[in-house]
């Protein structure tokens, strides 16, 4: 039973900002790689394996975490899990190398885990069904929003700290969330609708989820859109500071702008499918803007660049928006949690493929051309198949 919206889109919002603060934690590492990787001896290669490493523990994370917030409730779910990645965030400015930044990296995807998958059941249970779509959107606005303020943050303080300090100072960002989710969900009735566990007899096994054809056919759609929005998150930096010379403490005066326009992709499209409710013809448009990111190499100037791919990354913003607004209304309502964390396993796996890949063309073609264009090349196959796949659950 959703909540009255007056305490149902404050609970929302501060659920949002969970993800604003895993996205200040995760980027600003991507966002000071030119000079972490410089003054650590990290080839291109090898920073790809540790974008891989963040996404391979996330892959197994998000499922269980999915499993464990059923169980506990996203409430407290949340509460700890931020206090433990914030923790994680923190050791990363005392790295001395490439194999314990391996480990952080690791550990900071297990620790976000429940980030998404709390963050979904949150606004599964607070917000009334018709609201809903729109809540699965601000939480990618929540992402983008992490994203846009740890470019022009991390950059600033690396230029007054160094790179060490300025992982130090994000990682309290977290902290500062914690008195937020306290007052929002306080309220007994409040803290019960967020803390009740489903009968257990209703409730599909994760087994059974797995095989459920909604389930899968997202899956497949997150997997197709996360490499074009996600390689300004992780190769954004790298590819101004080696395509254009930008300096690392100037990263972020470009970097603000694709997260900015990844929320309104969110916000927009999730409007849009409330609106209209036809996710086909709105996904057509969304993946054309996501392939969009093949264009950049034709750009010759900084912003230009910026330009491109701030349109690419809404277009995945977007995507993700209607394949999740989507099996959400396909799904048992007790299952929110546990299925957010399987589609968001597609996520991962493209993580994982991807990182390794484009840090081995930049290192053989010495720039990042062919890296975009499989990039955006990508996106189709997948977006056919839910395009062509109508599942009745």
């Amino acid at each position: 039973m959703a909540l009255a919206r007056r305490d149902a889109w404050p609970v929302a919002v501060v659920a949002m900002l969970t993800m604003t603060v895993s996205y200040v934690d995760r980027q600003t590492f991507s966002v000071l790689a030119p000079t972490i990787t410089k003054q650590l001896d990290i080839s291109e290669s090898a920073y790809g394996f540790l974008t891989s490493a963040f996404a391979f523990a996330y892959l197994f994370a998000t499922p269980l975490s999915g499993w464990w917030i059923e169980r506990i409730g996203a409430r407290r779910g949340l509460l700890g899990s931020v206090a433990a990645w914030s923790s994680i965030a923190a050791l990363h400015a005392i790295v001395p190398g490439f194999w314990i930044l391996l480990v952080l990296r690791i550990s900071l995807g297990v620790a976000e885990g429940p980030s998404f998958p709390g963050a979904a059941q949150t606004v599964s249970r607070a917000l009334a069904p018709e609201d809903r779509s729109r809540g699965f959107s601000l939480l990618f606005t929540g992402s983008s929003l992490g994203a846009m303020i740890a470019a022009p943050l991390a950059s600033r303080l690396s230029d007054h700290l160094g790179w060490r300090g300025a992982l130090l100072t994000t990682s309290i960002v977290g902290l500062a969330w914690i008195p937020l989710w306290l007052a929002a969900t306080s309220r007994r009735h409040v803290a019960a609708e967020l803390d009740t566990v489903h009968v257990a007899e209703t409730k599909p096994s994760v087994r059974e989820l797995i095989k459920r054809p909604s389930v899968i056919r997202a899956f497949l759609a997150v997997l197709a859109a996360a490499p074009a929005s996600g390689f300004t998150f992780a190769w954004g930096s790298k590819f101004l500071v080696k395509t254009y010379g930008i300096k690392q403490g100037h990263v972020g005066d470009y970097l603000w702008l694709p997260p900015l326009c990844l929320d309104v992709g969110a916000i927009l499209f999730g409007d849009l499918f409330a609106r209209t409710r036809k996710p086909r013809a709105l996904l057509v448009v969304a993946a054309l803007m996501g392939a969009s990111v093949a264009l950049t190499p034709w750009t010759d100037t900084p912003w230009a660049s910026i330009a491109v791919l701030s349109v690419s990354i809404a277009g995945g913003a977007a995507m993700y928006t209607l394949i999740t607004a989507d099996v959400m209304t396909r799904v048992p309502a007790n299952s929110v949690s546990v299925v957010g964390g399987l589609i968001a396993c597609g996520q991962s796996i493209a993580g994982i493929i991807s990182g390794p890949l484009i840090g081995r063309a930049v290192e053989a073609y010495g720039n990042y051309d062919v890296a975009l264009w499989c990039t955006a090349a990508w996106v189709a196959p997948l977006t056919i198949v839910w395009l062509g796949w109508k599942p009745t659950k």
